[in-house]
């Protein structure tokens, strides 16, 4: 309500309704026979039009209109960046940017909104885009720079807006910005204003407007008695919205899509940033440290716009009844996250090309990937023998987490050599793309198979030292252990275990250290450090279950779902809570959370591997096994494409060479 409104009610007389309007109008017309119409007008920051995304209000885009609006369209639907543009006359005295961003603000403008101003009479402009909108400086500078500002210059209204669109679009795509072609408008629309003082304008439309409300008060007069004959309920007045929120009306996507739509494009963005680290180490191992930092950068950003939203996707499983409405603004943040990750990389993707050169450097490249094989295939061999022997004492349950993964750095192992063959024979053909192509996929091949060889090697590592611990860490916890206490017969079941011959020495370790701890539970000598070296010990085993689980879904993200990678992620960021953390309860406490989200997120990712469809049968021929692998591993793409650093958008460029 308005202070008058609120002053008079509703009770207010309705003459002193009709009466207000002439007397402003008696009060108006002879003022505006003496003075003449301003040469200009400020406009103030604005509620942009609720009907579009396009408000104009000197009538600058005429007839082109159109063309504004799809320009403006197919950026949202590629990047889900939605563009304004607002045409205004001058901006009231203020600086561009300060009016801009005045009129974001008004009108409640996201991070993924950005707004561009244009002052027609002065021929400026201004854009205003939240500093987390993905968007780096320069590449706004460039946009505005090269599409918008030559439009300008020439009144080419509509094709400012259509080069901005197109501009940001190109650079989330990682391509250059392109200047727009020009087409001259008007040099001064809405010269005039949209407020003329001419009395000859306003006499008669002073007179309409007072004709108009007098019949507006007698059909009021006459709608009162009726009401009042009817005895009917007088309505209270309608309650109006915060300005500019109207334009943000939209239909709402039914939450079971949303809830699809997030789930996706988490799976979706959690691949891109693991591809694209793969590749970075690549890069940096290729040109140094140094070279790589801006895609460093880009690659830590994107990694933690993602562990923001796997954060409030495992906040909303933990809350499955939480409203509906909290709800779905979580799920509209994460998909606003992923969106950031995926357009950060994408942004960097052509600058990542040319640092690479693929294409250019394919010889070099393929020689290191080559002698890269060679080196590895016997640590596949070591870790296969390893796992071997500790077959002899450990259950299979013991070595379930990696007994597959030399026969699967064997199938990676394959495709990567076939890959790089592959790329021999197009690079001795001359075909720079088909080579680039397969060297890639042989690269992401090589990567996967060192990271099974690796963890389990780990694992191996695990168990080797699990069992020479053992003996030593069951006789201290037995000579502390009152007879025939509930600790006692404990130990006597871990030591039978052990005795029988084959045993998870993992697990009865943590069985044994456990039981030691309740032994230390009151006050007395040594009981601290005891308390301390075992908290260390179990850190650096939980840092081991979430390693095996991080890399079971890196080898197996082509088939690892949403719920699988959400609770790796916040077995992570319990275990990095874990390791800063000063006292030692808070460190027991992070690391039996990061213990378990480590172990949900396994099962969760075994799961969705085993309904995926891809055995490691024997007789499954090792072409058909290495092709699923790849597959399964996500190294290439549903068009047998290889995939590369960057979001989205463009991380299955090569398929364009």
């Amino acid at each position: 309500m308005t202070r008058l409104s609120r002053r008079y009610g509703t009770g207010v007389p309705g003459w002193a309704i009709a009466g207000a309007p002439f007397a402003l109008c008696a009060l108006l017309l002879p003022l505006l026979t003496l003075f003449p119409a301003p040469s200009s007008r400020a406009d103030t920051p604005l509620d942009l039009d609720a009907g579009g995304r396009i408000t104009d209000t000197v009538g600058a885009l005429g007839q082109r209109r159109g063309q504004v609006t799809t320009a403006i369209e197919r950026l949202r639907t590629t990047h889900r960046v939605q563009l304004y543009v607002t045409y205004v006359r001058d901006f009231s005295g203020r600086s561009g940017r300060g009016w801009a961003d005045a009129t974001a603000d008004r009108n409640g403008l996201g991070e993924h909104d950005v707004l561009l101003a244009i002052a027609t009479h002065g021929r400026q402009y201004a854009v205003s885009a939240d500093k987390r909108s993905g968007f780096r400086a320069d590449q706004l500078k460039a946009v505005a720079a090269t599409a918008i500002a030559p439009a300008v210059a020439q009144h080419d209204w509509a094709g400012a807006a259509i080069g901005a669109a197109d501009g940001y679009s190109a650079v989330l795509q990682g391509q250059p910005v392109r200047p727009p072609a020009i087409t001259p408008g008007s040099p001064d629309p809405g010269g005039e204003g949209l407020v003329p003082g001419h009395r000859r304008v306003w006499a008669p439309v002073a007179m309409g407007g007072g004709l108009c409300l007098l019949g507006l008060y007698l059909c009021a007069r006459r709608a009162s008695r009726r009401r009042r004959a009817a005895q009917a309920p007088e309505c209270g007045p309608a309650t109006a919205g915060p300005p500019g929120l109207a334009r943000m009306a939209r239909p709402l996507t039914p939450l079971p899509e949303l809830e699809a739509e997030a789930c996706r494009a988490l799976v979706e963005t959690d691949d891109a940033v693991r591809t694209s680290a793969e590749e970075l180490h690549f890069a940096a191992a290729q040109l140094g440290d140094e070279a790589a930092r801006p895609f460093a950068e880009a690659v830590a950003y994107a990694q933690g716009e993602l562990a923001d939203a796997f954060r409030l996707r495992q906040a909303l499983d933990d809350a499955p009844y939480e409203d509906e409405e909290i709800r779905r603004r979580t799920l509209d943040e994460i998909c606003s996250h992923c969106t950031s990750a995926n357009r950060r990389l994408d942004a960097e993707s052509e600058s990542f090309d040319v640092l690479r050169g693929l294409r250019a450097n394919a010889a070099g490249l393929l020689a290191r990937a080559e002698a890269a094989a060679e080196d590895l295939a016997p640590r596949v061999g070591t870790a296969e023998g390893a796992l071997g022997v500790l077959a002899g004492h450990c259950t299979a349950t013991a070595l379930a987490a990696v007994a597959r993964h030399p026969a699967e750095a064997r199938d990676r192992l394959s495709f990567a050599t076939a890959a790089l063959a592959e790329a021999r024979r197009a690079l001795a053909a001359g075909d720079g793309d088909g080579a680039a192509i397969s060297l890639r996929a042989g690269e992401a091949a090589l990567s996967q198979a060192r990271v099974l060889t690796l963890a389990a090697l780990r694992r191996a590592h695990e168990l080797t030292g699990a069992t020479a611990r053992l003996p030593v860490a069951l006789a201290d916890a037995e000579a502390r252990a009152p007879r025939g206490s509930p600790q006692a017969r404990a130990l006597a079941c871990a030591r039978r275990e052990v005795e029988s011959g084959r045993y998870d020495p993992r697990a009865v370790l943590r069985h044994v250290e456990e039981t030691a701890a309740a032994l230390d539970a009151g006050p007395g000598a040594g009981h601290e450090d005891r308390a301390r070296a075992r908290t260390e010990r179990a850190l650096r085993r939980v840092r081991g279950e979430v390693a095996a689980a991080r890399d079971f879904v890196t080898t197996h993200r082509g088939a690892v779902g949403c719920r699988a990678r959400t609770r790796l992620a916040e077995a992570e960021r319990h275990l990095s809570l874990a390791r800063t953390a000063r006292d030692l309860r808070t460190v027991r406490s992070e690391t039996g959370h990061a213990d378990s989200l480590a172990r949900q997120a396994r099962a969760l990712a075994e799961h969705d591997v085993g309904s995926y469809g891809t055995r490691y049968e024997p007789g499954t021929p090792p072409p058909t096994r290495a092709l699923g692998g790849a597959l399964l591993g996500g190294i290439i793409l549903a068009g047998l494409l290889p995939a590369t650093f960057g979001g989205g958008a463009t991380r299955g460029r090569l398929a364009a060479g």
